[in-house]
């Protein structure tokens, strides 16, 4: 039995990023709790494969191929989501690409496409999502921060963590100018997910796998449905006052010590 709480029943999520890990995770999670979905991602293949999975749940799925890094393709997103639901209750801001290199080599033109990619991409989701739900006088919107907008991850992280300070910022200014008029905005803070992206790195170092584990005492890596029931809380009016938040989902890698260690843990003996 579902607790009243974390349905969402009747409501309408858009979810960019759906084609694929986090961000279908999050779509599906929603439709399994009742939420009729909008799903935007660049990967239209993808999209279909996520929404034959919802709607085998009972629920309506529509997609839009949409490139976060060009606000005009947002802007027509959401006016399709006008004319399909002509509402929207949650916003699940994932989509968005990052960039490694070393610090001294980056050059501008990077440093640029990945700021459309991860900050004006979700600001402008945020800003036509937010104008919608104040106009509704309620709303739920989540962005898909790291860890590595709080802390330094270095291996060339540099940009990717710069775009994510702004996030995790901007989660809290726009929960300041609008909870008080009935929209929440909170940023869930993955650590490592596995996606096929991080596959092919490990494939690629065999010794980047264990480094990662390291600094997660729970001695696995993320998986993409991990984000499920913490975007589902964050949707609902189970988390009717919380705003502003940064929700780690780590396996506890923020709470322990650079230094520390952990049972089982890899190169460790007690």
């Amino acid at each position: 039995m579902t607790h009243p709480l974390f349905d969402l029943s009747g409501r309408v999520a858009l979810v960019s990023g759906a084609a694929s890990g986090l961000g279908r995770a999050m779509a599906i999670g929603f439709a399994e709790v009742g939420a009729d979905l909008m799903l935007a991602d660049i990967n239209a293949a993808g999209m279909k494969n996520t929404v034959v999975q919802i709607e085998a749940l009972g629920r309506r799925a529509v997609s839009v191929q949409c490139d976060v890094s060009e606000p005009d393709q947002i802007r027509s997103m959401f006016a399709e989501l006008d004319r399909v639901y002509g509402r929207i209750d949650v916003l699940g801001n994932v989509a968005g690409e990052g960039f490694l290199g070393r610090p001294e080599e980056i050059t501008l033109e990077q440093l640029e496409r990945v700021i459309r990619n991860l900050v004006i991409g979700r600001f402008c989701c945020c800003q036509e999502g937010g104008k919608r739900m104040l106009a509704a006088g309620k709303g739920s919107i989540i962005n898909i921060g790291s860890l590595a907008s709080i802390t330094a991850l270095g291996r060339g992280h540099v940009v990717y963590s710069m775009a994510m300070g702004a996030v995790v910022q901007m989660t809290r200014e726009l929960s300041t100018e609008w909870s008080g008029r009935g929209v929440r905005v909170n940023a869930i803070l993955p650590a490592q997910v596995m996606n096929q992206g991080l596959e092919q790195r490990i494939q690629a170092d065999p010794n980047l796998l264990a480094t990662f584990l390291r600094g997660i005492p729970t001695g696995r890596m993320g998986r993409p449905e991990d984000i499920k029931g913490v975007a589902i809380f964050l949707a609902a009016d189970a988390s009717a006052w919380v705003t502003g938040a940064l929700v780690p989902m780590d396996g506890g890698n923020l709470a322990m010590n650079a230094g520390g260690s952990y049972p089982g843990g890899p190169s460790v003996t007690f």
